[in-house]
């Protein structure tokens, strides 16, 4: 369609990880095992947690809808990227791309949140352990889900529409691997400067409700940890919190490298090597971390297998 002495963009080009042909088959192979990780791992979560009524309690609750969160955001990203690295015009319509964007968005965000909610578990069942039934009740576990899933809607509606309402009418080229928005704002015609605005303002709102509250929350956890006089309850209570505090170093670690190095050796290639690790190989490790070495999950795990075998 034409407008003015442009013309404007209906579908994109997305570069992929590499231009190099003979790495797209080797590495169609890696991420293909990955995503096949992935949808097992998780998939088997969720499906242990449902199934045993011994992980029915607050945490596995939460961890449940990670690992749902973590199957979604891997299946957004990977089909289209497995197809890529086999297809000649690795294109992607306008439609595709709002939404591909909307929902990563929304997972992102929503992963994020829940790492924050898991904190605050965290925090209730080692430093108010005697209140924790009472505090974590089931209704307030589905509200904190609810406003999870809420605010990632919401803050994905606000970045998707921003993102939209601008003109690609230039290359139609996206630097990465995905539809993501710094690389699209890169490739807009329009004054982005609203949009910059917004973003600055809208991450810092998030950073206060989401990294915050896990900052805080593992201040009084380590604190009330090292108050524990033998070594035995200290090790108990730190196990207790050990699988989560995995995930929270290896997701915020990556977010917070991706966005607080200096502006001076910002790249969207090293953007797109970060956003593999938190789109794709974090995805399949947090369902890993927290079930190779938490012998409730081994231990339902177990029980599920011999049930099986014994029923064939």
């Amino acid at each position: 369609m034409e407008k003015g002495n442009h013309s404007e963009v209906t579908e994109f080009i997305l570069s992929g990880l590499t231009d190099r042909p003979e790495l797209q088959v080797p590495l169609f192979g890696v991420f293909l095992l990955i995503y096949c990780i992935t949808l097992v791992a998780n998939g088997g979560m969720i499906l242990l947690i449902t199934i045993d009524p011994q992980l029915h309690t607050p945490m596995y609750f939460f961890l449940s809808n990670l690992s749902f969160c973590d199957l979604c955001l891997s299946s957004i990203i990977s089909p289209k990227m497995l197809l890529n690295f086999l297809a000649e015009r690795k294109s992607i319509s306008y439609t595709a791309c709002a939404v591909q964007i909307s929902l990563y968005i929304v997972f992102t965000d929503v992963e994020c949140l829940l790492l924050a909610v898991m904190a605050y578990d965290r925090y209730v069942a080692i430093c108010n352990p005697l209140l924790y039934a009472v505090t974590m009740s089931r209704q307030l576990c589905k509200q904190l889900v609810s406003g999870v899933y809420a605010v990632g809607v919401v803050n994905s509606i606000i970045y998707t529409c921003l993102t939209f309402r601008l003109s690609f009418c230039m290359s139609n080229i996206i630097n990465h691997f995905c539809c993501d928005v710094p690389p699209l704002l890169v490739l807009s015609c329009s004054d982005t400067r609203i949009n910059e605005i917004v973003t600055l303002v809208l991450m810092c709102c998030f950073s206060m409700i989401s990294f915050v509250p896990v900052l805080l929350s593992y201040i009084y956890i380590i604190s009330t940890i090292l108050q524990i006089r033998s070594a035995e309850g200290r090790h108990k209570a730190f196990s207790t919190c050990s699988f989560h505090l995995t995930a929270v170093v290896l997701f915020y670690g990556t977010v917070l490298f991706m966005y607080l190095r200096p502006t001076s050796s910002y790249s969207l290639d090293t953007d797109k090597v970060a956003s593999v690790f938190y789109t794709l190989v974090i995805p399949m490790l947090n369902p890993l971390i927290y079930s190779l070495r938490n012998t409730e999950v081994k231990d339902a795990l177990r029980k599920a297998m011999n049930k099986l075998l014994t029923n064939s």
